[in-house]
C-alpha cells in the first residue's frame, strides 16, 4: 500500500493569528504600562546589556511582576490564552483545512514556531489543534512560579524545529537524534511538503528555508497593510503573500488548498517515479 501523504503547517502566532503581540491583551496591561512602555523597555534591556531580545523580554516580565507582587505561575499564562483575538477564520481555520486533507487523501500537520509564550497558546481557544507547539516557555518552581527561561525561541533558533518536523524528532531534549544524518527517504515529512505561514521579518529564515528546499511560504498581512509583504516578495523569501483573513472560500483559505492539491499530486509523482526506478534497476 501506498504511503499516506503528509503534509505540515507550521505558523508563527503573534500577528500571524492573532491581531497584536499575546503579552499586549492583557499581561502588559496588568502591569500598568502600554505597549510601547513594555517593548521600549525589553528594547532597552537587550541593547545594554547584550541580550537576545527573546531573553529580554522574559526576564522583562519576571522582573515587573515581582515588581507589581504579582508572581507568574504557569496556570496565569495559560489563562491568559482566553483573552486572545484571533484574525478572521482562525478558529474554524484547522478542521476546515483537516478536512481538505481529508477529502485529498493526505494528512495535515499544524504546527506552532513562535517567539512567543507556550502556555499562553496552550490555553487559547486554538491550543489543542497542533501537533507540537514550538514557543519559548518558562521553567518554575515547586510552587508553580516562574523563575527562568527553559526556552527561548529567537528568530533563527526556529528553523532547528524544522528540522525536528522534517526527520519526526518533536522532543526538544533529542539533540544526538536531530543531528544524526538521516536519509532523505526516511524522513518524516520532506520539505517539499511543507507550508509556512508568517507575518514579518523574525519568520524569513524559517521561509527562505522552506521555500529554498521545495515547500512553499506565504507572509500574511493585515487589511491594506502590504508593505512587508512586497518587500519579501521583491527580495525572494516568500512565495505567496495574502490578507489574514482565514475564513473557508477566503483567498488564503484557497491559497493553501491549491497547495495542498499540487503537494499530493507532486508526492504521487514522486512514488511512482520510484516504483519504476526500482522495477527498471531489477530489469
Amino acid at each position: 500500500m501506498a504511503k499516506k501523504t503528509m503534509i505540515a503547517i507550521m505558523y508563527d502566532f503573534d500577528k500571524t493569528l492573532t491581531t497584536a503581540d499575546m503579552q499586549e491583551y492583557s499581561f502588559i496591561p496588568n502591569l500598568g504600562m502600554t505597549s510601547s512602555q513594555f517593548w521600549s523597555k525589553a528594547n532597552g534591556l537587550a541593547r545594554r546589556e547584550q541580550m537576545d531580545s527573546i531573553l529580554a523580554y522574559m526576564k522583562l516580565m519576571l522582573d515587573e511582576s515581582r515588581k507589581k507582587d504579582k508572581p507568574i505561575r504557569r496556570d496565569d499564562f495559560v489563562s491568559l490564552g482566553t483573552g486572545l483575538e484571533f484574525y478572521p477564520g482562525v478558529q474554524k481555520w484547522f478542521d476546515a483545512i483537516d478536512k481538505k486533507g481529508k477529502d485529498l487523501g493526505i494528512q495535515v500537520e499544524h504546527y506552532i514556531i513562535s517567539s512567543g509564550l507556550h502556555e499562553v497558546i496552550e490555553g487559547s481557544a486554538i491550543g489543542a489543534k497542533f501537533k507540537q507547539i514550538y514557543a519559548s516557555e518558562y521553567l518554575y518552581d515547586i510552587n508553580g512560579v516562574a523563575t527562568w527561561p527553559k526556552l527561548a525561541v529567537n528568530y533563527t533558533a526556529k528553523t532547528q524545529f524544522l528540522f525536528r518536523i522534517n526527520k519526526g524528532i518533536l522532543d526538544v531534549s533529542e539533540d544526538r537524534k536531530l543531528n544524526d544524518y538521516t536519509p532523505e527517504g526516511n524522513r518524516a515529512i520532506p520539505f517539499r511538503n511543507m507550508i509556512y505561514i508568517g507575518d514579518g521579518l523574525t519568520d524569513v529564515p524559517c521561509m527562505k528555508l522552506v521555500k529554498n528546499n521545495g515547500g512553499k511560504s506565504i507572509a500574511v498581512h493585515k487589511k491594506g497593510d502590504l508593505a512587508l509583504c512586497l518587500q519579501l516578495m521583491n527580495a525572494d523569501r516568500i512565495d505567496f503573500y495574502e490578507e489574514a483573513d482565514y475564513t473557508e472560500g477566503k483567498n488564503l483559505f484557497s491559497l493553501v488548498s491549491l497547495i495542498l492539491e499540487k503537494m499530493k499530486a507532486e508526492d504521487e509523482l514522486e512514488s511512482l517515479h520510484k516504483g519504476m526506478a526500482e522495477r527498471a534497476e531489477k530489469e
